[in-house]
C-alpha cells in the first residue's frame, strides 16, 4: 500500500456509463483478490501526468451487476489494497429538487441510507468497531472534484443530501415525495454503504452525482424512462471522464493528511485478546494500521 501521507493515488469508482478513464498512460487491468470476495471487475491501473490512478467500474464492464449485487466491501478493500489514498465516486442519480435539472453535477456532502440488503460494515461479531460518519464526505476531495467538474464544463452544485435506496426498481411517487419532504437533493442506489465502508477503511471519499432525471415526482415530467436516462447519462459520462483527468492532474505535490485517514483511531472496541483472529486477518488491509500495532 502507498504511504497515504505522501504520494497521491486516486481511486475512482465509475458508475453507470463510466467504464473507462480517458488519458491514462501505462494502462494495465489487474485482478485484485480480497478476503471479502471479488470486486466488481479487474482494476485498471495507470497514470495521468505522473499521478497514479486506480479505476474500478462499479457495475463491472458491460454493466453486469445490479446495485444490490455490487460487493461494496470487496470494492473498497481492493482499492485500498491497490494503494488508493483517496476515493472518488461517480454515479448517476435522480433529482429531488426543481433547481437540480438533468445534466447537473451535484457534489453531495450528506446521506440518508435506506438500503437494507447489503453488508454495511467490515466489522462484525468478534471484532467490533463504531466509526463516526457524521461528515461522510472528505471536504478537500469534494472541493477538488467540484473545481475539476466546472473546468470540464459541467454545471456544479456543491452540497446536498443523497437518498440511497435499495433498488433496482425506481421510486413510487409516494416515496419520491417523502424523500423530497425530508429535504434530500438526489436519489441513487449505489453510494451506500459504499461511503460508510470507505470511512471504515480510512479512505477519504467524495461523490460526484450526475443528474439524469427528475425521479417521478415532477408534474411536467413523466416517470423515469431508461432510454432518456441513458441519453443524458452518456453526455454526463463524457464530462465525468474529463473531470477525472483534470482532478488527477491537479494532485501535484505531496499529499497531506485529512481526518478520514485516522477514522479508526478510537473506533475499535474489542480488546486484542478477545478478537476473532479470522476476522482480524480479513481486516488486515482495511484496518491494519490500528490492529497491527
Amino acid at each position: 500500500m502507498a504511504d497515504r501521507g505522501g504520494e497521491w493515488v486516486l481511486g475512482v469508482l465509475g458508475g453507470s456509463g463510466v467504464y473507462e478513464i480517458d488519458g491514462l498512460e501505462k494502462r494495465e487491468w489487474r485482478r485484485v483478490d480480497t478476503p471479502w470476495g471479488l470486486p466488481s471487475d479487474d482494476l485498471l491501473f495507470g497514470e495521468i501526468e505522473g499521478v497514479k490512478v486506480v479505476f474500478l467500474p462499479r457495475h463491472g464492464r458491460g454493466h453486469r451487476l445490479t446495485p444490490s449485487g455490487v460487493n461494496g466491501r470487496a470494492n473498497i478493500d481492493a482499492l485500498k489494497r491497490a494503494g488508493a489514498t483517496d476515493v472518488l465516486s461517480l454515479s448517476a442519480v435522480g433529482s429531488l429538487k426543481e433547481d437540480l435539472p438533468p445534466g447537473t453535477f451535484v457534489i453531495v456532502d450528506q446521506y440518508v441510507d435506506r438500503t437494507f440488503a447489503r453488508p454495511k460494515s467490515f466489522f462484525d461479531e468478534g471484532l467490533v468497531a463504531h466509526v463516526s460518519v457524521a461528515d461522510p464526505v472528505c471536504a478537500r476531495l469534494a472541493g477538488l472534484a467540484a473545481e475539476a467538474a466546472r473546468a470540464a464544463g459541467a454545471p456544479v452544485v456543491e452540497g446536498g443530501t443523497y437518498l440511497a435506496m435499495e433498488g433496482p426498481q425506481f421510486s413510487t411517487r409516494a416515496e419520491s415525495e417523502l424523500y423530497r419532504a425530508w429535504g434530500c437533493s438526489v436519489i441513487g442506489m449505489t453510494n451506500m454503504p459504499e461511503a460508510k465502508l470507505a470511512r471504515e477503511a480510512e479512505l477519504p471519499y467524495a461523490s460526484v452525482c450526475m443528474v439524469t432525471d427528475y425521479d417521478c415526482w415532477h408534474a411536467e415530467h413523466g416517470p423515469v424512462e431508461v432510454s432518456h436516462v441513458i441519453e443524458v447519462l452518456l453526455a454526463n459520462a463524457a464530462k465525468a471522464r474529463d473531470l477525472v483527468g483534470r482532478l488527477a492532474r491537479g494532485l501535484k505535490g505531496p499529499r497531506t493528511a485529512v481526518p478520514a485517514d485516522t477514522a479508526l483511531e478510537h473506533a475499535v472496541i474489542t480488546p486484542p485478546h478477545a478478537r476473532d483472529p479470522e476476522l482480524a486477518r480479513k481486516l488486515d488491509v482495511v484496518a491494519g494500521r490500528v490492529l497491527n500495532r
